[in-house]
């Protein structure tokens, strides 16, 4: 306790510089924290959907007992969104039986709306169809898993939803029907954003911890010579990092319960959550107030090692030693580890990530991670002596010397810059495993509409939507009800010879404006039709209903639909030309065709819902809530990238500016002795690009090697992404250039001699 209270009265007595730098280390330190709580939050935002999704599951029964609430509930695609409507049609025993958000159960009529909901209606007067009856209220929090979900209760009556409706026996469920985020996926959600932002957190408040390491030092080694003991000395270095990380730590708590006030309000892409879902855990913030400055205790009892083993070599500015060589060993097993997966994709049976591999996989990445951070002094070290010993610059001289005299202090202002390059590449394969888990199998999307819900000029406005390729007509022949069971049967594309290409892999044979039968060698043809039939498909015209006999002709066209495709199995191909003008087929569906590019497939179904409001779309394929899932997956790891600039960033400029403050009286002798200031400033633009460029090419070749074994593992049908390196080598070039920019005003014009007297 002595220790600890000579250490905060060095600390706020030792003059303006050291309180400066103390709330320096709080501040960077919060920066930290607030990251660190964002990430642990996510898991319970998550965990808060589900619970909210849960509690709403209705459970229900297939017998309809005589007085029972009767119950359907419909999940469609509005847009790239989800609607869910639950008919209740209200019974006379179950009264008491209400769902999470609702005060009572709704009346025939009554409609209860998500706020989300309720916005929609006002913005868009069509879906009233889609709701029938009349607002009565809002639906509460606890019913909605956000404030962006669309969900509505409609009150109904009993002979409407008898036919598929089932008896309610109460609300809730253990586990969610649909979960915001599957657990498969959260486990590797959980480890990306742990690479892409604990890793660089350790380091960024480390250096925090470190601050004006140099200044301290000396400061500690006057105390150990005067009689402070060896153990003693790092307790005072420990008191003034521990106090200010926990500083630091109130202050993120606080920056990151605005934080959170904030994006509820705005929220992210694909995500949205109440204030009470991101509120802060006991967990989180017993880690935070705990484990910062406990970091912060290792740290500064690290950092006055040398001070307390040998305060004269520091008092008189001795050569350290040369860097320890087991950081080497740990990127030396980390690599092993990951190139021996990687191997495994050259054969015919790849590993994949269960059982011990689940474990094994994890930490190869993060030694290879941890290995190459503390890899880097020892190869800026082993580089600067060489290159210091043959050089005959006296810039690239003077940048090697003090490299080699302090391989740390330069690897402290590269090693957040390092590690975002490795995160990057990793997180880019968590990317690419997502798209190709979860995009359709077909390079086209196929988008099918009941013809009958849309006019004439809805059919021209979706047609001509950004992103569709073609457009057709779908529709089956009509079988008299009473008729004999071999009725000859098929089902017919309506579209010209140009779109039924853009609607299929490959087809051969189509003559414009000619009915012909549609040949496909994959799939079956229709039942008992062959070429010479007649089938009939229902028409309606002008109130009335008719017949349009197609005779099956012997011309094919040889064709090959896409798999999932809204044209898989059609045996005849029919001419617009072929249809009364003003004709509308009976049970026809309308037929457009994109990219299955997931951007593309969003804008398209957004652009049918602002047409088309109330008309149901069916995406072939596709699961709308898979394809939010996505969203949301995507929106965690571009916070986690986002979150690992930021800090990258944060360690940089800190570091940087730390390192230039500290070597102040280095800079300033050399100077008075005749350097030139343009001098002066190569030297510094050298002494960090030229280590941060080896870090840099090794982060690319480790993270690349690290993002193939995440592949291989994980059944990709990608393993080696090379569409990725020059992405990843242009941010490198771009960050090694910002660097050097950062550097230039670190060497100022103004000399001050006192600095050099002080020293």
């Amino acid at each position: 306790m002595r220790e600890f209270q000579l250490g905060l009265r060095l600390l706020f007595g030792a003059g303006r510089g050291s309180r400066v730098r103390f709330f320096l280390m709080a501040a960077g330190g919060s920066l930290g924290v607030c990251c660190l709580a964002l990430v642990l939050t996510i898991p319970q935002i998550l965990d808060a959907h589900d619970s909210r999704a849960a509690a709403r599951q209705p459970q229900t029964a297939s017998a309809q007992p005589a007085g029972s609430t009767l119950l359907l509930q419909r999940t469609d695609p509005y847009g790239s969104e989800a609607f869910t409507r639950v008919f209740i049609a209200k019974g006379t025993k179950s009264t008491d039986k209400v769902p999470p958000g609702l005060k009572e159960l709704p009346d025939p009529g009554e409609v209860f709306l998500s706020p989300r909901a309720h916005d929609l209606l006002r913005d868009q007067p069509a879906a009233k169809g889609l709701l029938p009856g009349h607002e009565s209220g809002l639906i509460g929090a606890a019913g909605l898993v956000g404030p962006d979900e669309l969900f509505a209760y409609i009150g109904t009556t009993r002979d409407k939803i008898a036919d598929e409706g089932r008896a309610l026996k109460g609300w809730g469920y253990s586990y969610a029907p649909s979960p915001a985020v599957e657990p498969s996926t959260l486990t590797y959600i959980r480890f990306a954003l742990g690479t892409l932002v604990l890793l660089p957190l350790g380091i960024f408040l480390s250096v925090c911890a470190r601050l004006s390491a140099a200044s301290r030092n000396r400061r500690l080694a006057s105390l150990r010579l005067l009689g402070l003991s060896t153990k003693g000395t790092q307790r005072v270095n420990a008191a003034e990092t521990v106090v200010a990380a926990l500083l630091g730590a109130i202050l993120g708590l606080g920056e990151y319960w605005v934080l959170n006030q904030l994006m509820t309000r705005t929220g992210l892409p694909g995500l949205r959550w109440y204030p009470a879902d991101g509120a802060l855990s006991t967990t989180t913030v017993a880690t935070c107030l705990i484990g910062c400055p406990l970091l912060a205790w290792f740290t500064g009892r690290a950092g006055a090692r040398d001070a307390a083993a040998s305060p004269l070599a520091v008092r008189r500015s001795a050569a350290p030693e040369r860097p320890a060589k087991w950081g080497a060993l740990l990127l030396l097993t980390g690599l092993g580890i990951v190139v021996g997966y990687c191997a495994t994709g050259f054969t015919d049976h790849p590993a994949d990530s269960l059982g011990p591999n689940a474990l094994l996989i994890p930490a190869g990445i993060l030694l290879t991670g941890l290995g190459l951070v503390l890899t880097l002094p020892l190869i800026s070290y082993a580089l600067a002596r060489r290159l210091a010993r043959t050089t005959q610059s006296l810039t690239l001289n003077l940048a090697m010397r003090r490299n080699e005299v302090e391989p740390g202090s330069t690897m402290r202002v590269v090693t957040g810059l390092v590690l975002l390059v490795f995160s990057a590449s990793l997180a880019q394969g968590v990317l690419i495993q997502l798209e190709q888990i979860t995009r359709p199998s077909a390079p086209v999307q196929d988008y099918s509409i009941p013809l009958s819900s849309l006019t004439t000029r809805q059919l021209h406005e979706v047609a001509g939507l950004p992103g569709v390729r073609a457009h057709a007509l779908t529709m089956e022949s009509w079988t008299v009800p009473d008729g004999s069971a071999d009725q000859p049967w098929a089902s017919a594309v309506v579209a010209t010879c140009d779109q039924l290409t853009r609607l299929v892999r490959h087809s051969e044979g189509c003559v414009d404006g000619k009915v012909m039968r549609l040949s496909d060698p994959n799939v079956g043809s229709g039942q008992e039709a062959r070429p010479g039939d007649t089938v009939p498909f229902r028409m309606q015209e002008g109130g009335r209903g008719k017949n349009l006999n197609i005779r099956l002709p012997r011309d094919a066209i040889s064709y090959s639909a896409y798999d999932p495709s809204a044209v898989l199995g059609a045996d005849v191909l029919i001419p617009p030309s072929a249809l009364p003008a003003t004709a509308r087929p009976k049970g026809a569906r309308y037929v457009l065709t994109s990219s299955s590019d997931h951007d593309g497939v969003r804008k398209v179904l957004d652009g049918i819902a602002a047409v088309a409001p109330t008309t149901e779309v069916e995406p072939i394929g596709v699961n709308i809530e898979g394809f939010q899932q996505i969203a949301v997956l995507k929106t965690l790891l571009a916070v986690g990238m986002i979150m690992g600039l930021v800090i990258g960033t944060a360690a940089f400029v800190v570091s940087a500016t730390d390192r230039a403050v500290e070597r102040r009286a280095q800079v300033t002798a050399i100077t008075l002795i005749g350097a030139r200031a343009r001098t002066m400033r190569a030297v510094q633009c050298v002494q960090v690009v030229l280590p941060l460029s080896i870090g840099l090419a090794l982060a690319l070749v480790t993270g690349k090697l690290a993002e193939s074994c995440y592949l291989v593992t994980g059944e990709s049908e990608t393993y080696w992404d090379f569409a990725g390196v020059p992405v990843l080598a242009l941010a490198a070039a771009g960050v090694a250039a910002a660097s050097a920019v950062g550097t230039l005003p670190l060497a100022g014009r103004r000399i001050d001699p006192e600095l050099i007297r002080r020293d």
